[in-house]
């Protein structure tokens, strides 16, 4: 199994009233760090073939993060199945999970928009 981090430092903009990260923001840096880690590791070709779709999201929330403090969003996919995958995004401060995620993606055709099986091309990269 590869993982993909990516570290970001919380501002202002991403803080709820109660001055912690809003929940928001987590669930837009596990669709962001998903995002990102596909478009390192895919090639151009099978990322103009393909896209991901989100079909649901579950997270957990451990610690609270909050203003300055350096995030590690670390990332991996955890099962390929048919035309869905899914993926765990551990949000990390000081190697202390501070939320963890699971999300269930389906790969879709660029070209017909219907569900596409995942090849061992594309679990390769991801394992």
């Amino acid at each position: 199994m590869k993982t993909y981090n990516k570290n970001l430092i919380v501002t202002l903009d991403d803080l709820d009233a109660l001055n912690h990260v809003n929940n928001v923001r987590y669930i837009e840096w596990v669709n962001h760090i998903a995002k990102t880690h596909w478009q390192k590791e895919a090639p151009t070709k099978m990322q103009n073939d393909f896209y991901w779709v989100l079909l649901s999201h579950h997270i957990d929330y451990k610690h609270q993060i909050v203003l300055g403090d350096t995030v590690t969003l670390k990332t991996y996919i955890k099962s390929c199945q048919g035309v869905k995958s899914v993926r765990v995004v551990e949000v990390l401060v000081d190697d202390k999970i501070c939320a963890y995620s699971e999300t269930k993606w389906c790969l879709l055709h660029a070209e017909t928009n219907k569900p596409a099986r995942i090849t061992n091309d594309i679990i390769s990269i991801f394992q």
